[in-house]
């Protein structure tokens, strides 16, 4: 796979907060932001395949949005995330995955979220994995979230790599929106676009959402026309309508895991990443999960989150022809 490297100049973590303070504050009720020791992210609430999210800290884009629409690439886009560590520079010693993207139909046996989750120790044989993926059941329409049985994806993902250490991060809790970003990490974003311009700052990392109603959606399975040809999207409105839509509320319940990655600028306007993508899971068996949009209740709504910024980004197989954006962000 053809995998492209821009080395990043990522402003302090203590600089983010002077640059994020106000843009929180103006979002929501009460929000704290601080440079904090990493906690151990493998216990609850967030349940992540190693202990933090530092040491060689990376993020790769691989495929995209345009090998799912007009239509779906499916038998040139089948990935091992293994092999894009490769890619990544990661090494075999001691590393960790999480993400955003789709899952492996052809393992899985039905398109789905995936929600990459998982780190290895000596060799990359040893694998930690707790990726997660939410599809859409069949005959009830409702949205399943269940462990993965491999490290592989298809079409498009967007993961965060590090060396799984523990170090330090930007602890971010908020609770009670007041202002009109309904997204949480949108609302990180579009502040650092507002300070930084045309410099990329990526970052990446877990939240948990511990109270209020959020909406996610699931793509089902691919379409198929009734004479088994493959199914062509028309306009991204259609591919939008495709999606199934869903409300999940973490109040009273165990939290919503977020796994995300974002960038602020895509670096030389060359590069076709995708600017924000978070999935979702949770583990109590509520089957809660999937692409995480929005709250949809601000004065319930709370987030704590644990982020890092990327030094360099991976490229990795991306399609001739990009998107100007998210067709369904």
């Amino acid at each position: 796979m053809k995998t492209t490297e821009h080395p990043l100049s990522p402003p302090p973590l203590a600089e983010l907060i002077k640059v994020l303070t106000p843009a929180l504050e103006a979002n929501y009720t009460h929000s704290a932001i601080s440079v904090v020791q990493c906690p151990d992210l493998r216990a609850a609430p967030f349940h992540l395949a190693a202990q933090g999210i530092s040491g060689r800290e990376c993020i790769a884009d691989i495929g995209g949005q345009p090998n799912l629409f007009p239509e779906p690439r499916l038998a040139e886009t089948k990935y091992s995330m293994l092999t894009c560590a490769r890619h990544m520079g990661m090494s075999a010693k001691q590393g960790m995955l999480i993400g955003a993207g789709a899952g492996p139909w052809y393992q899985i046996g039905v398109n789905s979220e995936l929600a990459p989750n998982f780190g290895w120790e000596g060799t990359y044989d040893d694998v930690t994995n707790l990726t997660h993926y939410t599809k859409v059941d069949g005959s009830s329409g409702a949205a399943v979230c269940e462990r993965s049985p491999s490290t592989d994806c298809a079409l498009m993902m967007n993961l965060y790599g590090s060396a799984g250490l523990p170090g330090d991060v930007l602890k971010i809790t908020v609770k009670g929106r007041k202002g009109k970003g309904k997204s949480f990490t949108e609302s990180i974003r579009r502040a650092l676009t507002e300070e930084y311009g045309e410099r990329p700052v990526s970052l990446g990392g877990v939240f948990v959402i511990k109270a209020g109603k959020t909406n996610y959606h699931v793509m089902p399975d691919f379409p198929k026309k009734p004479e088994g040809q493959q199914y062509t999207f028309t306009d991204a409105k259609q591919l939008n309508d495709w999606l199934t839509y869903h409300n999940f509320d973490s109040t009273g319940s165990a939290p919503i895991v977020c796994l995300t990655v974002f960038h602020s600028a895509d670096p030389d306007k060359k590069m076709g990443l995708r600017m924000e993508h978070t999935h979702c899971f949770t583990t109590d068996g509520s089957n809660r999960g999937g692409h995480y949009h929005y709250d949809l209740e601000g004065e319930e709504v709370e987030y704590e989150a644990y982020l890092n910024t990327a030094k360099v980004i991976y490229r990795i197989d991306k399609p001739e022809v990009t998107l100007e954006r998210d067709l369904h962000d």
